[in-house]
């Protein structure tokens, strides 16, 4: 499903579901995603998830769950150990805003979806 390639590809229709419940926690509040446990994405840790809140406040803007559009401007790209994952995100204003939620795929015996960031790149 995903390349091991140099190129940068959309990301696959079967990964758009566990990114909207992704951003729908976010919406909430739950930038830790404790109160939403989401099958093959890891915990955020208190720090990374105290830096998104603040991002997101520093954006201006609230987030909204994800448009279809968003997976008109939504990458991934193979980085040597893991698939590096850009998702464009909605906002109340924005259909795709220039806020990323970042993340990492690593596939060693188990899938493993971790956040690492949500920011404007």
């Amino acid at each position: 499903m995903f390349a091991k390639d140099d190129a940068e590809h959309p990301i696959p229709s079967e990964w758009h579901a566990t990114f909207r419940e992704i951003v729908d926690a976010f919406v909430a509040g739950d930038y830790a995603l404790r109160d939403h446990v989401i099958v093959g994405v890891s915990p955020i840790d208190t720090s990374t998830a105290a830096s998104i809140a603040d991002n997101v406040l520093a954006y201006g803007d609230t987030l909204a769950p994800l448009n279809p559009a968003t997976w008109e401007r939504s990458i991934y790209r193979w980085m040597g150990g893991y698939w590096q994952l850009l998702v464009d995100l909605t906002t109340t204003r924005e259909r795709v805003s220039d806020l990323t939620l970042h993340a990492k795929l690593y596939r060693t015996g188990v899938t493993s979806l971790e956040i690492e960031s949500v920011h404007v790149p």
